[in-house]
């Protein structure tokens, strides 16, 4: 019998019935928040759960249904938190556990859930199994609980294979023994060095990781978000994967290292875990496969509930391409019983509003500002086609604000440890994570007492929470309306089809039971069939006789005649 979380306080009315009502998860909202990136309540530019807790209101009343934290472990911070000491401490940079536990309460009460990150492919290198691994030498019993290897050539100074880091480089490692001597042995670690993979096939890991569900879920969170969901698993014997670009296939291929069948093994255990505990629980993956039908597996009725749905994120303004990606997500998604999810913005990506302020093609990681007009635009536009759509959707931390990524950063205030690495990503992470404004003027725009552990642009300000509450036509109160609207429309959510409407060339238009969604993805305007009475739209419209008017780059929700 697991423990129970003491009783929260009364929630608001309206938040309460929806925190209560079932099925939750397969039509909510979810808002990212990047916790050194949100809210700074001490003032030493970093953002923490206490300021998290206090922005909790801001939250509800924007209308989302729970909030997902991304990592506040105890960490050296090698990689922004991704690099996990202790799964059971909270580090002190953010907090501590009785912050934690303040912040799920409160949140609680208000009628939002809280779902956590989850780290189970890599530990930090300061993982004291890992610590204890390396100074206990060849032969330690903890060294199996890591892959490491021993290595090729005539003294062992070549790695075990040829796989890559995501970051770049070798994803090995050369151990330096205690004596100070270059080890015969390697670790792999498909990130940075100071990630070394978990052996998933040692049992140790897996009761450590069901013991760490547990801890957070007697605490009382809402659900985890898996991070690097198909990479648990590494194929038998560790082959070569050959000469090629690895880093090009990575989403586009299976891999040695990714999306394995073993993985979900693992999840099934893991959801019969979740399934004791009281209050609908979830898991989401993010899951990087070649196609929606893979991604699909991961989300069979006795696994998890919901998966990230990169397809549609990397897909262009196209309305071609985006139908497409759409149609395939839900088929692929209704054989499992599973809703789609959507998103369009995270912490790993340039932010959307950039990312369409530029031609197609660049990738997820772009250097350029771009039309930043342009951009906006588009932004305003693809998250409405987004709430439209049947299922799940994600929101990034200031997303709702129109933010465009800061693509100037200088080097020297970089952190990004894929920067670091030469080859591999990109590196520009950074740019979608400069912490977010809040007011027009003061230290770091609201954000703290105390600057910003990344600097912010001149001009910030007026991009800011207060600078757009209560404007009307600003992308805040877009995402306020639309999420309100969302909310009261039983015709809107949760589903898994739409009815494709005929429109010119370059506009979606999609019916779900009296409500008309018009999304134009060309640069010039359209006009549209008299759907009815218009609900909210991404841009200025204008009267037609007979229809309306669509402007480029806009989208339009209708109650449908």
């Amino acid at each position: 019998m697991s423990q129970q979380h003491p009783a929260a306080p009364a929630p608001h009315s309206t938040a309460a019935a929806v925190a209560d009502r079932r099925d939750w998860w397969r039509d909510a909202v979810i808002y990212q928040v990047y916790p050194r990136s949100f809210a700074d309540s001490d003032g030493d530019g970093m953002g923490d759960l206490e300021g998290i807790r206090a922005r909790l209101p801001y939250l509800r009343d924007l209308g989302v249904d729970a909030v997902w934290l991304s990592p506040f472990y105890a960490s050296p911070q090698a990689d922004a938190g991704y690099d996990v000491a202790d799964y059971r401490a909270v580090d002190p940079m953010f907090g501590n556990l009785l912050d934690a536990d303040a912040l799920i309460r409160d949140a609680h009460g208000l009628g939002l859930r809280i779902i956590v990150d989850l780290v189970p492919n890599h530990s930090s290198d300061q993982h004291e199994w890992f610590r204890r691994a390396l100074a206990e030498g060849p032969g330690s019993p903890l060294r199996e609980r890591y892959h490491f290897r021993p290595g090729k050539g005539e003294d062992g100074e070549l790695p075990p294979n040829d796989w890559e880091s995501i970051f770049g480089g070798p994803a090995w490692t050369r151990v330096t023994e205690p004596d100070g001597t270059p080890g015969g042995e390697w670790y792999l670690h498909l990130f940075a060095p100071e990630q070394p993979d978990f052996n998933w096939e040692h049992p140790a890991v897996g009761d450590e990781f069901r013991s760490i569900l547990r801890f957070w879920l007697d605490m009382g969170v809402d659900g985890f978000r898996i991070d690097v969901a198909h990479g648990l698993v590494k194929a038998d014997g560790l082959p070569d994967l050959g000469a090629h670009d690895q880093l090009k296939l990575l989403g586009n291929d299976v891999m040695p290292f990714f999306d394995q069948d073993g993985v979900h093994a693992i999840y099934r255990q893991w959801r019969r875990i979740l399934d004791e505990y009281s209050g609908e629980r979830i898991f989401v993956a993010e899951a990087w496969t070649p196609t929606v039908e893979r991604t699909a597996n991961y989300v069979r009725p006795d696994e998890l509930h919901q998966a990230f749905n990169f397809q549609y994120l990397s897909t262009a303004w196209d309305a071609k391409e985006l139908r497409e990606v759409v149609d395939r997500t839900l088929e692929a998604m209704r054989p499992v019983g599973a809703p789609a999810t959507w998103v369009l913005s995270n912490h790993d990506v340039t932010r959307h509003a950039t990312r369409f302020a530029n031609p197609p093609g660049l990738g997820t990681q772009i250097r350029s500002a771009g039309d930043r007009a342009l951009g906006l635009r588009r932004a305003r536009a693809a998250t409405l086609l987004m709430l439209a759509l049947p299922g799940s959707a994600y929101l990034y931390q200031g997303e709702e604000l129109g933010l465009p990524d800061v693509v100037d950063l200088p080097d020297e205030v970089r952190q990004d440890p894929a920067y670091f690495r030469g080859a591999g990503q990109d590196g520009f992470r950074d740019g979608c994570r400069v912490p977010i404004p809040w007011t027009r003027e003061g230290s770091s725009y609201g954000f703290g007492s105390g600057g910003s552990w990344l600097p912010q642009p001149q001009g910030w300000g007026e991009l800011s929470v207060e600078a757009q509450t209560g404007v009307p036509g600003s992308t805040l109160e877009l995402y306020r309306s639309a999420l309100s609207v969302r909310r009261t429309r039983p015709d809107l959510g949760a589903g898994e089809s739409v009815q494709w409407l005929r429109a010119p060339e370059g506009v979606l238009a999609f019916r779900r039971g009296e409500f008309v969604c018009v999304a134009n993805t060309t640069g010039e305007q359209v006009t549209t069939p008299p759907y009815g009475r218009v609900l909210l739209a991404s841009g200025e419209l204008a009267e037609s006789d007979g229809g309306t008017k669509v402007p480029a780059d806009t989208t339009v929700w209708f109650t449908a005649i």
